[in-house]
């Protein structure tokens, strides 16, 4: 199974990921994660620094990918993730989607990319163009992570757009979306009501989910000093007991930008409307008794 993951930029989404990744081995299954960002970072949690990358080894090796060895690439996480970082060009120069390509082509060189039970592709934040929505082409499911704010559930419109698109030509489904780091849900679920998908999991803003990423240390590892964390760890695990099922996903129809900025903003602007909707609600819990 192979999975791609996106969400605005700063959004926690290589955070996310890690402990997504170490979920899934929690689960029994051999992974892979593979970080798509120039800034090459995404396991940076699992392994505790920044490990080479595709693009710097082949170009050590003048891009003679007979003289490239798996352990030159991949690198052993915390959890038994294993780990590789695609990089990128330099900046203002060069594709992204260039770079990913030549990462999946030199993992088939190494018979390394059918080896894994699940592969976990950590994409750059906003998909901006074909470039970085590479990952795309190979995924089974893609898992957009958001927050409760008008910028990420905009970013994640445009993200299920390049699903939709991918899915004319590929067998890729959205598996749903992560609300990460907030204490409140209504703009997802007003978003959601908009453009219907499924909710895998919404974390609580919990500072420690974000100390991690300072520590380099997933949940998961913190949880042996901390064991008070190990609730947080139960979120993630949902989260891959969900893509285990393999569930059916769907095919997302995007909101257009226009009636989506309007929709997010009216809702900030207007609360008026927000808290009518929030008593209607609760008025009809009352008449079902259940609360």
């Amino acid at each position: 199974m192979k999975i791609a993951v996106y969400g605005k930029g700063g959004i926690g989404k290589s955070t996310t990921s890690c402990n997504i990744s170490i979920a899934l081995a929690r689960r029994g299954k051999r992974v892979l994660q593979i970080g798509c960002d120039p800034k090459h970072d995404s396991t940076f949690t699992l392994t505790g620094f920044l490990i080479p990358t595709i693009i710097d080894t082949l170009q050590l090796k003048d891009y003679h990918y007979e003289d490239v060895w798996p352990e030159d690439v991949i690198y052993k996480g915390y959890g038994g993730v294993d780990c590789v970082e695609a990089g990128g060009p330099p900046a203002g120069a060069g594709c992204g989607g260039y770079v990913v390509g030549e990462t999946v082509k030199l993992l088939k060189e190494l018979n390394a990319f059918y080896e894994y039970d699940i592969i976990l592709f950590d994409v750059l934040g906003d998909v901006v163009c074909g470039g970085f929505a590479a990952p795309l082409n190979y995924a089974d499911y893609c898992i957009i992570i958001t927050d409760n704010g008008f910028d990420a559930l905009f970013a994640a419109n445009r993200i299920a757009a390049s699903v939709r698109e991918k899915a004319r030509t590929h067998p890729l489904r959205l598996a749903g979306l992560v609300g990460n780091r907030t204490s409140k849900r209504d703009l997802i679920d007003k978003y959601v009501e908009a453009c219907p998908m499924p909710v895998l999991e919404v974390l609580p803003l919990i500072e420690d989910i974000r100390v991690s990423r300072v520590k380099g240390k997933t949940l998961f590892e913190m949880v042996e000093s901390q064991p008070s964390l190990n609730y947080v760890c139960d979120f993630y695990l949902n989260i891959a007991d969900q893509i285990l099922s393999q569930p059916e996903g769907i095919v997302p129809k995007e909101v257009p930008d226009r009636e989506l900025f309007s929709l997010l903003s009216d809702f900030y602007l207007n609360p008026v409307n927000k808290n009518s909707e929030e008593n209607q609600l609760k008025e009809n819990l009352l008449d079902f008794n259940i609360i």
